[in-house]
């Protein structure tokens, strides 16, 4: 008599997992969605990546992140981002200095930096004999960042389906004339944000941090914010329980959120950031 062996009830596997994701990131259960893939997997499993391996990031795969990167959307086609990829220790040593002092910058093999670039579409404009005006209005700037952080969140999707980690690091806008001098950039370039990224070190696991609640982030058809204060306190709980799990130092969400938009003394002199901005060549009319 033959046997026939019995087949995994994939579809199990799929709801199980897609459970298991949006739990990590709620702390509470979700209804199930229609559809879920590796995709979905790797999104959902995000987590900031803080202490990595030594092995370097091979160059190849680098450009591979970055033809990720130049497969987001970008309005207009415009593309008005570069990246600036630095390994060399003393160079992150000083970008490190200038971000923060972030232990992260130092260890992680590869930093790279995200510039908003109209630089090379002056460049052009000069060429083909095009003045580019549009370019020193705020929308133009807006547009950049917007183009910029969607490239970079592109690549992170990449790099965390290869098994890479990475951490964004905003610090890189304490001192931006400074970075800019450090990386030689022209006028009309800023780099908004810095990138570490290597392979994550086993022995220091990263978690899943809980995000609010959708109650209060998902609106139909009109913002509304009737059940925001309830759903803010039991998210309070939830990030509690999760500093708890990671031995961190527990603080509410609320009171960690308040005190970094207190005031300018809170953005770590980035208040100053239009002057700066004006210094770098972007007029921001």
């Amino acid at each position: 008599m033959v046997q026939t062996m019995k087949r995994p009830d994939l579809g199990a596997a799929i709801r199980a997992s897609q459970d298991e994701h949006l739990f990590a990131r709620y702390r509470e259960r979700l209804d199930p969605a229609a559809a879920w893939n590796a995709t979905l997997d790797t999104i959902l499993s995000h987590r900031s990546v803080r202490t990595y391996l030594p092995d370097p990031v091979p160059f190849e795969t680098v450009q591979l992140l970055v033809a990720a990167a130049q497969s987001a959307a970008t309005s207009s086609n415009l593309q008005p981002w570069s990246v600036v990829a630095v390994e060399d220790p003393a160079r992150k040593a000083r970008l490190a200095a200038l971000a923060g002092n972030q232990a992260q910058i130092l260890q992680a093999p590869l930093f790279l930096l995200w510039i908003v670039d109209h630089h090379r579409l002056t460049q052009i404009g000069e060429r083909v004999g095009v003045a580019a005006e549009g370019l020193h209005f705020l929308e133009s700037f807006l547009l950049g960042a917007v183009d910029t952080a969607l490239a970079a969140q592109n690549a992170v999707v990449a790099l965390e389906s290869i098994g890479l980690g990475s951490c964004y690091i905003g610090g890189i806008r304490n001192k931006p004339a400074e970075v800019a001098a450090e990386l030689g950039l022209p006028p009309q370039t800023f780099a908004l944000f810095g990138m570490t990224v290597g392979y994550p070190d086993a022995a220091a696991p990263a978690s899943v941090k809980p995000r609010l609640p959708q109650q209060t982030v998902l609106f139909r058809e009109r913002y509304g914010s009737e059940a925001s204060v309830s759903a803010i306190a039991a998210y309070d709980g939830r990030l509690r329980e999760f500093q708890r799990e990671q031995s961190m130092v527990e603080r509410d969400w609320t009171d960690q959120a308040s005190q970094r938009v207190r005031g300018a003394a809170s953005l770590a002199g980035r208040d100053v950031l239009r002057s700066v901005l004006h210094d770098l060549g972007f007029q921001l009319a």
